[in-house]
């Protein structure tokens, strides 16, 4: 399943401190085909970011549903790295508390 991967356009930034670029390595890292989608640097041209996310901050990961995940970039290299980003496009309701049985009246 390929995700794409919204970053900034400086694809050539790779160092460790570098949002856009902690979330790509920890991808590479793991094995997840993704598709990187480089948009402009400024926030002030990041429309269609904002449309697609409700915000202008990279990264940004698309899952194929269209179900968006935008966090710190230190917590989405975590979660990739640890195995759990498939984990973000599980339906809402998948990750709510079970409900409680109805009490005896």
């Amino acid at each position: 399943m390929a995700i794409k991967f919204h970053r900034c356009s400086l694809e050539w930034v790779k160092f460790g401190g570098h949002p856009c670029w902690r979330v790509q390595k920890a991808l590479d890292d793991a094995g997840v085909d993704y598709t990187v989608v480089a948009g402009p640097w400024r926030k002030s041209g990041r429309d269609a970011l904002e449309q697609l996310s409700g915000q202008r901050q990279y990264p940004v990961i698309e899952f194929e549903d269209g179900k968006i995940y935008r966090e710190q970039s230190s917590k989405m290299a975590e979660t990739i790295s640890t195995g759990h980003l498939m984990e973000k496009d599980a339906p809402a309701a998948a990750q709510l508390p079970a409900p409680e049985p109805p009490a005896d009246a």
